[in-house]
């Protein structure tokens, strides 16, 4: 027994020495994150605060020098003023040094179709040399794809990642799809909605075209007919895909939602 006993302690010692000498696994990095944003009208920073909320990550604004100030109308004229002399709104030096972090949350709201000047401002004058670089944006309709199509040319350095969009007519919604997002880039743990694909685009029918008129006839500009619709099951109702035809045969997709007990919305516009 004692011999027994000897083995088994001697035994159990060169285990422990050898679990305790073994290398330790070195602990994955975090990548650093920086929300960085401009917001004309505070939508796009709301946003901005949802993303910084939730990732309790470092956030730093874009400021104009000069800002844009007045109405509607004077907004436009100066920014139409800006395109035909080539010029761009000098801005301010962030708070933070995008050197410092490895992921950029990109934020801004849709002028024309693209991000806003003071961003085209920040671009020109930053290095995103190795950096990953989130866009989110604010439309009035749409802008996403064609933004990050502006961002790939224009910040060719940086690794642009898929982006996120939201209508300002919606942006109460936002926390609630900037958390589905953020679970979808790998930038937050939690549950991921499983979204099933939309069907093939079909004919509409008289029921698709009234739901259609209802999510997009309170919109300002008219945004086109539909023509054909693929859908697919959501939680709490259907998100349709509906392809559009405009003025002069001007083609685009809206998506649409309708939930339950609530009017259809369209949530954005892809021309």
């Amino acid at each position: 027994m004692k011999i027994k006993s000897m083995a088994l302690i001697a035994t159990t010692l060169a285990a422990t020495v050898a679990c305790t000498s073994a290398p330790k696994k070195a602990e994955p990095v975090q990548p650093k994150a920086l929300v960085v944003f401009y917001s004309q009208s505070n939508t796009t920073r709301t946003v901005a605060q949802e993303i910084q909320k939730q990732l309790n990550c470092d956030i730093a604004e874009i400021e104009c020098v000069d800002p844009y100030t007045g109405d509607f109308g004077q907004l436009i004229q100066r920014w139409q003023k800006e395109q035909q002399e080539g010029t761009l709104p000098e801005i301010k030096p962030l708070a933070k040094n995008i050197s410092d972090y490895d992921v950029i949350f990109l934020g801004y709201p849709i002028w024309g179709g693209t991000y806003a000047p003071p961003v085209a401002s920040l671009l020109k004058n930053t290095d995103f040399a190795g950096k990953k670089l989130v866009p989110f944006c604010t439309f009035g309709s749409g802008g996403l794809n064609t933004s990050v199509a502006a961002l790939q040319q224009n910040a060719q350095n940086a690794e642009i990642l898929d982006g996120y969009g939201i209508r300002q007519a919606r942006v109460a919604n936002a926390p609630a799809e900037v958390e589905q997002f953020l679970i979808k880039g790998g930038f937050k743990d939690g549950e991921l909605e499983q979204l099933p694909d939309f069907s093939a685009q079909a004919e509409c029918t008289d029921a698709e075209k009234e739901i259609f008129t209802q999510a997009t006839s309170g919109y300002q500009f008219p945004l086109g007919t539909p023509v054909s619709v693929g859908s697919r099951a959501i939680k709490g109702g259907t998100e349709y895909l509906f392809n559009v035809e405009g003025q002069g045969g001007m083609k685009s997709q809206i998506y649409v939602l309708a939930k339950e007990n609530e009017t259809p919305e369209f949530t954005q516009v892809v021309r």
